[in-house]
């Protein structure tokens, strides 16, 4: 009886297995028509127009604002911010302009007078030292002679006196003897010879002390007289030049002082005239506020009275162009796709059944630097698509669906993207026969986010799972390898990344619900 029983449930269990391979969701891989685009949301802009910015400085807000869609002329006021602070400086930049100023006409004063003062000093100096060495000169060469010679002179005359007081003393004695003269007459010539004697003694005397004394220290003091003549030179023109050079440093700083403090109030004169911000061109107002492409990431509130703006910030558009553009973001799973010259279809949601063309005119180099600050897992790349039609019911800050084009081919084997797993680092499917999957390695091209081109290993008409078991991919580790993804040298997608999944996360369960009815699903190319 037990045996019987587990014969039945082993019966039913393997009955069990062979139905529920049929009951997986399955497609049939189809050959026909497929088109490779990448659908992105965008807004459309002007092709050209004049960008007015905030250039005050800081945050001001609003306090004048022509009305948004206005035609205006050149030179007319849009907006007018708010510039009470800036006057109030300005006054308060004037007063320090002044003063600089009046502080740089002193100094360049001062540096006239110490100037001035420098030469004179100098010449002073100078005029001391030369008259040090002309006194030492007059003393060598004209002084010193004289008193030498006067010295000699004076020697010479007493030694002449002596000798006729001596020869006078003698013929007095004879005339004294022989009772000529008296005793007195004879005492007389005595004592003037005594007188000679003496005299010429001191002129000796007097000589000698020229030489050995008087003429070696009035030499050695207009020596010394020289050399401090020549240091007093040195020391005043080194007094002078320093004094010069400070005045003139500090002429230099005042005269830096006083331009920038003019620079200054240059800026906040102009920073006043900013403030006001007329139209270089003809044309219709847009707000920036208006035109941007919005969305999460952008929390700026619209332009009105009263707004902080702050420096930099885009607040006008105006058109100068008839031709419009798709502003749109790429992100950057798609990137490799789309590249310059592609055709594009522009969709707008203000005009309902009207489908425009266009072409990719820009792609820009480097990701959108406020999404990654927003998220940095999302990195996307403003671009711009350039509609080919000039139509005047198209205006700035409409919302369109932009599909970018990448290939169409006319007679190709497709599947839904869901149905491909990698595999070893290899594209993989899993199709049915006779009820049971088998692994199957295929080559793939480009995808839509939906259906992926089947360049090899797939036949039309074949029977794929559209839930493929995901225990072989995800454990493989070469499935995340950049060196063993073959595909990766094509054009094909990279299904190991998050971006190859399908756009709408609804279209995989729509599938599903249709897999047991594999040929009467309808596929959007």
């Amino acid at each position: 009886m037990v045996i019987a029983l587990l014969v039945v449930l082993g019966f039913m269990m393997m009955g069990g297995d062979k139905e529920s391979a049929f009951d997986q969701a399955t497609f049939e891989a189809r050959k026909g028509p497929l088109t490779i685009s990448v659908l992105e949301s965008g807004t459309i802009k002007s092709r050209e127009q004049v960008i007015l910015k905030n250039e005050v400085e800081g945050q001001t807000s609003i306090i004048s604002l022509i009305d948004e869609g206005k035609w205006v002329k050149k030179g007319d006021l849009l907006v007018e911010l708010d510039a009470s602070g800036l006057h109030d400086d300005c006054i308060d930049q004037e007063i320090r302009v002044q003063n600089a100023e009046a502080a740089y006409i002193n100094a360049r004063e001062t540096l006239a007078v110490v100037e001035n003062q420098a030469i004179a000093d100098k010449d002073v100096a100078a005029l001391t030292f030369d008259f040090a060495k002309q006194d030492l000169d007059q003393y060598k060469q004209g002084l010193f002679p004289n008193e030498k010679k006067a010295a000699e002179n004076e020697i010479t005359l007493r030694e002449e006196e002596l000798t006729r007081a001596q020869e006078n003393l003698i013929w007095s004695q004879k005339l004294f003897d022989k009772k000529y003269i008296s005793k007195n007459d004879l005492i007389a010539d005595q004592l003037a010879v005594i007188r000679n004697k003496n005299d010429l003694e001191l002129a000796q005397n007097n000589a000698k002390l020229l030489l050995d004394f008087t003429y070696l220290r009035e030499i050695a003091q207009l020596e010394s007289d020289v050399r401090q003549a020549d240091l007093a030179l040195e020391r005043t023109e080194r007094k002078a030049m320093a004094d010069v050079v400070q005045a003139k440093a500090e002429l230099t700083a005042k005269e830096l002082e006083f331009k920038r403090q003019r620079d200054k109030l240059t800026k906040i004169e102009d920073q006043i005239e900013k403030a006001k911000i007329h139209a270089p061109v003809d044309g219709m107002v847009i707000y920036a506020t208006t035109a941007r492409r919005g969305g999460w990431r952008d929390n700026r509130e619209p332009l009105d009275i009263g707004v902080d703006v702050r420096e930099r910030q885009e607040l006008i558009y105006l058109p100068v162009a008839s031709g419009s553009m798709a502003e749109v973001d790429i992100h950057e799973g798609s990137l490799e796709k789309v590249r310059l010259g592609l055709p594009a279809v522009i969709t707008v949601d203000a005009l309902q059944g009207r489908k425009f063309t266009g072409r990719v005119g820009r792609i820009a180099p480097l990701p959108d630097a406020q999404s990654m600050w927003m998220n940095p897992d999302l990195k996307v790349y403003n671009s711009d698509v350039y509609l080919e039609e000039d139509d005047p019911s198209l205006r700035t800050g409409m919302s369109c669906k932009v599909e970018i084009i990448v290939e169409e081919y006319d007679d190709v084997v497709f599947v839904p993207i869901q149905a491909v797993v990698r595999v070893g680092g290899k594209p993989t499917v899993y199709v049915v026969n006779d009820g049971t999957p088998e692994e199957r390695t295929v080559e793939i091209g480009l995808d839509n986010n939906r259906m992926v081109h089947v360049l090899e290993g797939l036949a039309e008409g074949e029977l794929v799972l559209l839930t493929p078991p995901l225990k072989p991919a995800a454990v493989d580790p070469g499935s995340r390898s950049k060196k063993t993804d073959p595909s990766r040298e094509t054009d094909g997608p990279r299904l190991d990344r998050p971006d190859s999944k399908p756009a709408n996360p609804g279209d995989r369960s729509k599938e599903a619900r249709s897999g047991k009815d594999a040929k009467k699903q309808s596929t959007n190319v």
